[in-house]
């Protein structure tokens, strides 16, 4: 006979909306994962989670009355102590029996075992499974324990004595197996049958569960609840399309946003509404916002992603006439509206640069200043960088010598007004919209071409994903302010540990790391960040070598996470590439080098080279002489070095990595044959230093592009 289904639910005051889909997930999780471990489900259950504002539950598929008894063997103790020299039991082992439920009576059936150095003696019992209600208990508790409850509070049970510490309170518990209920009990409760509905659109009062597979089904005909977080999620992207499409408009993408009002509502009900057309000329992206944080509504959006004066809300309740609903919200949103407007009128009045001097009373950090001294320092930060872009870019034409001081200027004056747009009252009230509305007050005051988009992009990119800055002042400021931020925090000794980091100094890493992979950049990162370091004068160490670390970890994470091997990308960073524009190339490179025939071989060699060098005491000798080639395997990979290695170093210069190491895969017979005829460490000193100094250029030529002895198996 089949094992039944089971339905466990926990019916409570409205959970915080953030957080319930992970708190839905978590409880049918560790619930079901207890009940596995237990014995009373297969590892094969389907397990189905629920989570609605009211209520987290799980299904779980083929759950036994009783789990399966178990063998089990305990080590009860070393022989040596267990008995005496007759082979009697001592009084240590009876203790020991005793307190395991047996007696002397099973002395003889002990079994010796060697345990590490010594023998002990192990009793074979046989555990009885635990049964569903015991095991169910144990199961619940452990998930309520480890729910990922944001913030505990603490209420009253009925008898007004008693308190309980829950997320929220509790108000009904349901355990059905099949269509019995299980005898549990948890937060003061006791399991039952019933259950409750939409508080305000249930047909009835009580839902009486007839089966733990009815759940869903009664809870939407009786109870006019979708109870799974997911159905429910996708009916309101249903209705949100539904709604849009007949406009010719597209609901703002915001999966953040779709999370949230799924966990306030129980059964979704899409309205559409709209406000005055004349908020259109404050910046949208205020609109947006506010829309979305404050009210929780979804903004439409038009074929060319303009903000229209039409938004949709999703409400929990299907009046016949929703006409009222809609009146009230949109009367809601126009004061929002309205402030914003405020906020960007009185924010024009005041010129950015009449802001800057204001920053000086605007702590950053403890330990390093203000965010005047900061912007100062980014400045600094960012003349540097052009300097070295200028360096790298030499012999230069004086057209090109006039394009790089335009470019220092429009650099230096988005620095200093960078900031300034955190002393606005838009920003003061939405801080999201930092560097978005300094950009938007400086096309405002008629600033120079690129200096407005240098100020709104050099946070960019804010998040995995996000665009990079769109020109090159923009591009320097942004390298200049994450570098600043790294360099300084780090020279303090302010790094991220384990999950935790309050200054985003991963997300600033990932991002100069795509600004100068994704743009190509002529920049050397160790030479970034000593540049970096002056600005500071004596407020920090020297964190080079600990960010140049945390720069190396962040890059092979992004890499393996584009879909690098692990051993591509450990080929390609063992060298520390200081210019990251490089590595997507010497990464392909390395790809094709491994997909040849010869790489097998030559990776294996050039692991064996690197073994041999290693072992030489003092400096290695680098000159071949060529009247010391004795043996033709050596003679030969002498010769086929000297017209490969030319060949492949002119390619790397040009950067065609792939072409220097197909050039290389020509020295695999005469590399092979080296190693099959000649003694590297012969007894001849001279003979020995010639062969070595002729694997060292080997190993020069071979690891230009990676550490090809990565790829050896």
């Amino acid at each position: 006979m089949s094992n039944p289904n089971l339905l466990v639910e926990l019916f409570v005051e409205e959970l915080p909306p953030k957080a319930l889909k992970k708190l839905g997930d978590a409880f049918a999780t560790v619930l079901s994962d207890s009940l596995k471990s237990q014995g009373l489900v297969t590892g094969d259950a389907a397990v189905t989670a629920f989570a609605t504002p009211r209520r987290l539950a799980v299904h779980v598929t083929g759950v036994a009355a009783k789990a399966a008894d178990r063998a089990l063997q305990q080590k009860l103790m070393p022989v040596a102590v267990a008995l005496d020299v007759a082979g009697q039991p001592t009084p240590a082992l009876l203790k020991k029996l005793a307190a395991v439920g047996a007696d002397a009576s099973v002395v003889p059936q002990l079994k010796r075992a060697p345990d590490g150095k010594a023998e002990a003696l192990f009793l074979d019992t046989v555990v009885a499974g635990a049964s569903l209600a015991e095991g169910l208990q144990k199961a619940l508790d452990e998930a309520l324990a480890k729910l990922p409850i944001p913030k505990v509070m603490t209420y009253q049970l009925a008898d007004g004595w008693s308190d309980v510490k829950f997320v929220r309170p509790a108000h009904g518990l349901v355990a059905l197996h099949g269509d019995a209920v299980v005898p549990l009990s948890a937060l003061g409760l006791t399991a039952g049958r019933t259950t409750r509905g939409h508080r305000f659109e249930s047909q009835v009062e009580t839902i009486t569960l007839r089966h733990a597979d009815t759940y869903e089904q009664q809870l939407r005909e009786e109870g006019a609840v979708i109870a799974s977080f997911e159905r429910r999620r996708a009916e309101i992207v249903r209705q949100l399309q539904a709604q849009a499409e007949p406009l010719g408009l597209t609901p703002i993408d915001a999966p953040e946003l779709l999370d949230e009002v799924c966990a306030l509502v129980e059964l979704p009900n899409v309205l559409s509404c709209q406000f005055e057309p004349e908020f259109l000329a404050v910046p949208q992206e205020c609109l947006i916002l506010t829309m979305k944080a404050n009210q929780k509504y979804f903004p439409l959006l038009d074929g060319q992603g303009k903000l229209t004066h039409r938004f949709l809300l999703v409400s929990n309740i299907h009046p016949e006439n929703a006409a009222k609903v809609i009146e009230g919200n949109e009367r809601v949103v126009r004061p929002r509206l309205a402030d914003a407007k405020f906020f960007f009128d009185q924010d024009r009045k005041k010129p950015l640069a009449e802001r800057v001097p204001g920053l000086g009373k605007v702590v950053y950090h403890g330990k390093l200043g203000s965010q005047g001294e900061r912007s100062e320092r980014v400045r600094a930060i960012a003349h540097g960088i052009v300097n070295q872009l200028r360096m790298a870019t030499l012999p230069y034409t004086v057209e090109a010598k006039d394009e790089f001081d335009v470019l220092d200027s429009k650099v230096q004056e988005a620095a200093r007004l960078a900031k300034a747009d955190l002393l606005t009252d838009m920003v003061g009230e939405f801080p999201e919209l930092q560097g978005i509305m300094g950009g938007y007050y400086a096309r405002h005051e008629g600033l120079r071409d690129g200096v407005a988009i240098a100020i709104e992009d050099h946070y960019k990119p804010r998040f995995a994903g996000d665009a990079l800055p769109r020109n090159h002042t923009g591009t320097v400021v942004a390298l200049a302010d994450k570098l600043e931020t790294l360099v300084g925090l780090f020279g303090i000794g302010q790094l991220p540990t384990g999950d935790k980091d309050p200054f985003a100094l991963r997300r600033h890493a990932l991002g100069v790391i795509r600004i100068l992979i994704e743009k190509n950049l002529p920049l050397d990162l160790p030479a970034l960040i000593e540049a970096a370091r002056p600005a500071f004068g004596e407020l920090i160490q020297d964190p080079t070598a600990a960010l140049l670390s945390f720069f190396a970890d962040r890059l092979a994470v992004g890499l393996r996470d584009q879909g690098y091997s692990a051993q591509e990308v450990d080929a390609v960073l063992a060298l520390s590439p200081a210019r990251l524009g490089d590595v997507p190339r010497r990464l392909e490179a390395v790809r094709a080098f491994a997909a040849l025939p010869e790489s097998a071989s030559l990776a294996a060699a050039n692991k064996r080279v690197g073994n041999i060098l290693k072992k030489i005491e003092g400096e290695w000798p680098t000159e071949v002489r060529a009247e010391l080639l004795v043996e033709p395997a050596e003679q030969a990979l002498a010769q086929a070095l000297a017209t490969a290695r030319p060949q492949a170093d002119e390619r790397f210069e040009r950067h065609d990595y792939a072409g220097s190491l197909k050039t290389l895969a020509a020295l695999k017979a005469p590399v092979d044959a080296f190693f099959d005829d000649v003694m590297v460490n012969a007894e001849d000193a001279a003979l020995r230093a010639n062969r070595q100094a002729l694997l060292k250029q080997l190993h020069d030529a071979m690891n230009r592009v990676a550490d090809l002895s990565r790829l050896a198996v």
